[in-house]
């Protein structure tokens, strides 16, 4: 465990956090939010991260992120009503990927409900392989991350249903 869960706010170091609703119908038939959903809140943070760097891609531009794979250590069920804190950082910068980290941080519970990673790599959809990582998309991530301020919190846009 960092030392940032033990001492104070569980996403200190994390640039992008984003706020997140449990919406009722993100629970299961147990009555907590189903497994599927945390990925959704992690997909939040990271769309947050992507845009705030600049690689969101899409036409024009022929350069996208694709998401190589993903995963979650679940530590506490959540359930309705809650709002939550989602963050996202990146923790490697490769040639031409990135190894993201999340974290969700419940309101209700005052502790964290998950954690997870991710590798999101750059691809060319017009060629459908993978490429470097563009250099304007690697300069952004250290100013990011190393200037860690608490106006980059923010509401994740409702999802359409």
């Amino acid at each position: 465990m960092d030392d940032s869960k033990r001492n104070g706010d569980p996403l200190k170091g994390f640039p992008i956090v984003v706020i997140v609703n449990v919406a009722w119908g993100d629970l299961d038939a147990f009555g907590h939010a189903n497994n599927t959903v945390y990925f959704r809140w992690f997909e939040d943070a990271r769309i947050a991260y992507l845009d705030a760097i600049g690689f969101l891609g899409g036409p024009p531009a022929s350069v996208g992120p694709i998401l190589h794979s993903t995963m979650c250590r679940f530590r506490r069920p959540l359930g309705y009503p809650d709002t939550l804190r989602v963050g996202a950082r990146v923790t490697e910068v490769g040639e031409d990927r990135i190894a993201m980290e999340y974290r969700i941080v419940s309101g209700k519970l005052g502790e964290v409900a998950a954690e997870g990673g991710g590798l999101v790599v750059a691809f060319d959809y017009f060629k459908q392989a993978k490429v470097a990582l563009p250099k304007g998309v690697r300069a952004r991530i250290d100013p990011l991350e190393r200037g860690v301020e608490p106006d980059r919190t923010a509401r994740a846009k409702p999802r359409a249903r």
